[in-house]
């Protein structure tokens, strides 16, 4: 084993940069299935829903936990889960995480009711809690040369960024020839290779200095980080009604209290030093961003395949692969610039300015521009990995070894932070955009959304259905033009930020 893989990490020492050769390169291979699962469970009950529906029939309530527990039990947990693996091994963490994962799945998949295939999911929102963090710390000490670790953490962020699009694929695939079980039946395998190669090829990666683990931080993190992804989250299908913004307030009074803890307690959870590490902090500002933009773009795009141009669900949701095509060559193109010598700073603000770019071009859809959408949305989720992959490489090569874990985990929550602030506030001015467009003859339940319109037109005989619709789909349009110039600022103004902050935080390595 070479160095790179050596056991325990000491606290204050940084071993010297040791190549790594084919057993670590294994090793990730390994880790990017667990990596996959656990992006892909973000969407892979979109398809599912209706034969779960058929065969466990839940309230409306049940229905939608469902759906929502896996993603809040996962945002809530991703600090402390970070912070219990620089203190127990990340490695350690990962395989209980993993077997956790299994046999969650396991139970989802043969649940014989709401209850349980409720309780099946937050167990595996825990498990993925435990699996993102740790991952990112075994890559952080298995790679210690500067130029393969950027390669490790490009592959990295390519697979967390397409795992969420494959993941609503393969529903629809698996829906179509299994019972609906079958898309939990997947992480079986994967699961069980990581638990088998995992303690062989994976070495361990601890904090031993890090102290006493912070029981009391934990229910401060988890009251700071749910009212507020909940809020965010419900928002921009709901409104800003007042229990919304409260949850949201609650949530920011929680944080102010967790913020407090860290800096004046003796073994905190989240280390204060970690945000005076080299470019950290800039780091996760600018994800939370890169986040808000694009998941602040793909509820618009996903509607549009199936609500405006009449995609059926699996059919939109093949369409939507096409993009990712182009992801998988945006990592190793950013690597290669930084690699060549090109700032950082200035690859990050390409990379933004690239997303805004994929917003401009979503500013010129019509009602009937399959091919310029896919392509916006392509460039668009470019430019994010363009993004994410330096500002992770960045982040996590300023921080302690010992402390990746941690580290890892406060850039997975900004990251959801990011995304469901997106939703919110651009979710919110295409709404806007739409309820203003719509034709104040419109029926209430058509001015509202576009799926109240779809409902109300089936209703409705010959033209005036077909007139309804028609003004429906050109006022989401025009929604969906609205948010493209909001977002297409936000971004060009964080390639401004971007290369103003990360000037000094050093170039391209060589």
């Amino acid at each position: 084993m070479t160095n790179s893989t050596s056991t325990t990490a000491s606290v204050g020492a940084e071993r010297a940069p040791v190549r790594a050769g084919r057993r670590e390169w294994t090793a990730l291979g390994v880790l990017m299935l667990p990596l996959l699962l656990v992006s892909m469970d973000v969407s892979v009950l979109y398809f599912a829903a209706p034969a779960i529906s058929a065969d466990l029939h839940p309230s409306g309530t049940q229905q939608l936990w469902i759906f929502d527990i896996y993603g809040f039990v996962l945002a809530g947990l991703l600090m402390t889960m970070g912070s219990l693996g620089d203190r127990v091994g990340s490695r350690k963490l990962l395989l209980a995480g993993a077997a956790a994962f299994g046999g969650a799945s396991l139970l989802a998949a043969f649940a014989n009711s709401a209850e349980t295939l409720i309780a099946a999911r937050a167990v595996l929102g825990v498990g993925g809690a435990t699996l993102m963090p740790s991952t990112m710390a075994l890559l952080r000490t298995m790679f210690t040369d500067p130029a393969q670790r950027a390669k490790a953490i490009g592959l990295w962020s390519g697979v967390m960024t397409g795992g969420i699009a494959l993941g609503s694929v393969m529903s629809g695939v698996l829906v179509e020839h299994f019972r609906w079980g079958s898309v939990f039946l997947v992480n079986l395998p994967a699961m069980a290779l990581l638990l088998v190669l995992g303690p062989v090829l994976l070495p361990e990666s601890r904090n031993p200095g890090a102290g006493r683990f912070d029981l009391a931080s934990v229910p401060l993190s988890m009251a700071a980080v749910l009212p507020v992804i909940y809020g965010l989250k419900e928002i921009p299908s709901e409104g800003w009604h007042p229990q919304y913004v409260v949850s949201i307030t609650v949530g920011l009074l929680f944080g102010a209290l967790f913020v407090h803890r860290q800096r004046t307690g003796t073994s905190p959870l989240v280390p204060p030093a970690l945000f005076r590490g080299r470019g950290f902090t800039p780091s996760l500002v600018l994800t939370l961003v890169s986040a808000f933009g694009m998941m602040g773009s793909a509820i618009f795009t996903t509607q549009y395949l199936q609500s405006v141009l009449g995609k059926s669900p699996l059919a939109a949701a093949l369409w939507s692969l096409l993009p990712s095509v182009l992801i998988g060559a945006a990592g190793p193109l950013t690597t290669a610039l930084v690699q060549r010598g090109v700032h950082r700073g200035y690859v990050v603000a390409g990379g933004f300015a690239v997303s805004a770019a994929g917003y401009a071009l979503l500013g010129l859809a019509g009602t009937d521009s399959l091919w310029l959408v896919l392509a916006a949305a392509g460039v668009l989720a470019c430019g994010v990995v363009m993004v994410l992959s330096q500002l992770t490489d960045l982040a996590m090569s300023g921080v302690p070894a010992e402390q990746a874990g941690t580290a890892s985990a406060l850039l997975e929550t900004g990251t959801e932070f990011g995304g469901a602030l997106g939703m919110a506030v651009l979710g919110s001015i295409g709404t806007a955009v739409y309820r203003h467009a719509m034709p104040e003859t419109a029926p209430a339940e058509a001015r509202e959304t576009l799926g109240g319109a779809l409902t109300a037109a089936a209703r409705l005989p010959g033209r005036p259905g077909a007139s309804l619709l028609a003004a429906a789909r050109e006022a989401f349009t025009s929604g969906m033009q609205g948010v493209a110039v909001a977002g297409a600022v936000l971004l060009a103004l964080a390639a401004v930020g971007a290369a103003l902050t990360l000037r000094t935080t050093g170039g391209g390595d060589r």
